[in-house]
């Protein structure tokens, strides 16, 4: 009893702090794959709107797209984290991603939450321009020219479809394909999406769930969290090579969105319950902190 005291009375400055505030959420869509750590966000996400802290939630869909196109016999390719997007592939995420925002707003309806899912191209919420080749530097260190198809580079966030929302009590659940010249479908990146709807808004912080502890100084021991970090030393951390994979998208909406005047960004577990909570509510946190 002593310790849940303490740990109430150690939140109530930062409830304070940020009442009437805005996060932007993350969410991998391999924390959506796992019932249990789906409900478990639902939850953490539940209890930040009930504090009055508004809530965007935009979520990710790797681990049930690679799914889908594997079954439909179609290639399905990432450079440095970043997938290469073929129009039939734009087609199968319409339909799978449109399960996995269905799938959190039930979720979040189980917690006594509304919610509604938006794909990014709705009501004109997210614009993108298609992303032209470009030369990229894979994890082996290899720089090839790449062309990324259906993928897109956000080129402006209207913010007023999700206050919309907000202002009928309900969490915004977000879905990363956006929408490009002349009615396109584009693909982007769902860090991207979180990060440049962060600055849109003018959130107080983005949080980025993952199924990793935090940011690793060594991608190889999960006990190397960084507690708190800056924008120069993850630069080092890239340089270094200890940055990879799908850290590398992450890192770059961090750096967005610190540099479009988010004042804090956060890498959390999103398969612990209540992390979440933890990292913003407590001094110590539960993941890594991220400043300019």
């Amino acid at each position: 009893m002593a310790e849940r005291v303490i740990g109430l009375l150690e939140a109530v400055p930062w409830l304070r702090k940020y009442a009437g505030s805005t996060f932007v959420v993350k969410v991998g869509g391999e924390l959506l794959d796992d019932a249990r750590w789906r409900d478990g966000l639902a939850r953490d996400v539940a209890v930040l709107h009930r504090v009055g802290i508004g809530v965007v939630v935009v979520h990710g869909g790797g681990p049930q797209l690679d799914r889908a196109a594997a079954a439909a016999g179609l290639e399905s390719e990432r450079v440095a984290g970043r997938r290469i997007t073929s129009p039939e592939l734009v087609d199968l995420a319409i339909a799978e991603w449109s399960r996995v925002s269905a799938a959190f707003v039930s979720a979040l309806s189980a917690q006594d939450e509304r919610a509604v899912g938006l794909m990014g191209f709705e009501g004109g919420l997210v614009a993108a321009r298609r992303r032209p080749p470009v030369q990229v530097t894979d994890d082996d260190g290899e720089t090839r020219r790449v062309d990324f198809g259906r993928v897109g580079d956000v080129i402006g966030v209207d913010p007023k479809v999700l206050r919309a929302v907000a202002s009928t009590g309900a969490i915004p659940v977000v879905t990363p394909l956006c929408g490009g010249e002349g009615g396109e479908v584009l693909n982007v990146n769902a860090d991207t999406v979180a990060a440049e709807v962060a600055v849109a808004l003018g959130a107080s912080k983005l949080v980025v769930c993952t199924r990793a502890p935090g940011i690793l100084r060594d991608p190889d021991d999960v006990t190397s969290v960084l507690p708190q970090t800056d924008l120069t030393e993850l630069a080092a951390l890239e340089a270094s090579g200890a940055l990879h994979g799908g850290m590398r998208p992450k890192v770059a909406a961090l750096r967005r969105a610190l540099n479009g005047g988010v004042p804090r960004a956060h890498v959390v577990d999103g398969r612990q319950p209540g992390a979440l909570l933890e990292e913003v509510f407590t001094a110590e946190g539960s993941g890594t902190l991220v400043q300019a």
